[in-house]
Order: C-alpha cells, then structure tokens, then sequence
C-alpha cells in the first residue's frame, strides 16, 4: 500500500510540473503565434484556464503532502499541546469531509454531464470536471495520511512555518 502511495504521489508531482509547464507555455504560444505570424490560436485562453484548473486540483494533495496549506500556525501556538492536538486533529477531519464532498459532488455532476462539451474547445465534459474529481480523492487520501500520522503521535505537530 505505501509503495502504491509513493508511485501515485511520484506521478502527481511530475504531472503538476507538466501541468505548470503548459500553462506558460500556452499563452507565450498564442502571443507568438499572434505576434510573429498574425494567426491568433482558437481557444488558447480556455485552454491556459483548463490547464490551471488541472494544476489547482492534481496539485493539491502536493501541497497538502508538503505542508503548504493554510494552518493558522500563530494561533495553534499559542493553545497548549493537548488541545493543539485536539484542534489538528479536528481540522484534517473537517477536510476529510469537506474534500470527500468535494470527490462525491464532482463525481455526480459528471455522470448527470456525460454528453455535454465546453463550448470553445468542444471538450468532454467529463474530461473538464475530471481533475475537481481526481484532484478532491487524491486530498482525501492525503488528509486521512495526515489524520492517522497526527492521531499516533499522540500530539500535535510542531509548527511548520518558516518565516524569513
């Protein structure tokens, strides 16, 4: 199980490197394009926004692993170690729930939109919504990783924030 995990964390970064490589290169293509031979690319916007919406959702669990999401560190500092631990592990359960709705309410406007296309690129709807889905599950299971480690440590996780 922890090998499967290593190897779908290994391709979510790698596939976050490449989401962010397309999104700069899209624009500096359409800008060229327009520039250089006057032949504007159709769709490079919604393109460049689908690329972010990618990178914003697979990225995520990421981000999550690193510890880079929000955690009002200050202000867990200045509570007492026992109700720290209270107060973390509380937060990684509210966004178990808060992501697995996430997962759920992705994974149900797909399937009530599998005919449906965007309308500059004529893209699948099923293939625009798929990262909010594929991204949300990928944040469950980081957050249930983050609960369990926290949960048997029996106390709370030192601040993470560096500050320069």
């Amino acid at each position: 199980m922890i090998k499967v995990l290593t190897l779908v964390r290994i391709a979510v970064r790698w596939t976050s490197l490449a989401l962010l490589a397309l999104l700069v290169v899209t624009p500096f293509a359409q800008i060229a394009m327009r520039g250089i031979f006057n032949v504007p690319m159709s769709g490079a916007e919604e393109l460049a926004r689908y690329f972010l919406i990618c990178l914003t959702f697979i990225a995520a669990s990421y981000v999550t692993l690193e510890g880079g999401q929000i955690r009002m560190e200050e202000f867990q500092g200045l509570l007492p170690p026992r109700p720290r631990w209270f107060l973390q592990l509380g937060i990684e359960l509210a966004g178990i729930v808060m992501f697995a709705v996430m997962f759920v309410a992705g994974a149900v406007t797909i399937g009530n939109n599998l005919q449906n296309q965007t309308a500059t690129l004529e893209m699948p709807f099923w293939a625009f919504m798929g990262p909010l889905a594929v991204g949300s599950l990928l944040l469950v299971i980081e957050t249930m990783a983050m609960f369990v480690h926290t949960l048997r440590r029996r106390r709370p996780e030192d601040k993470l924030t560096v500050l320069t």
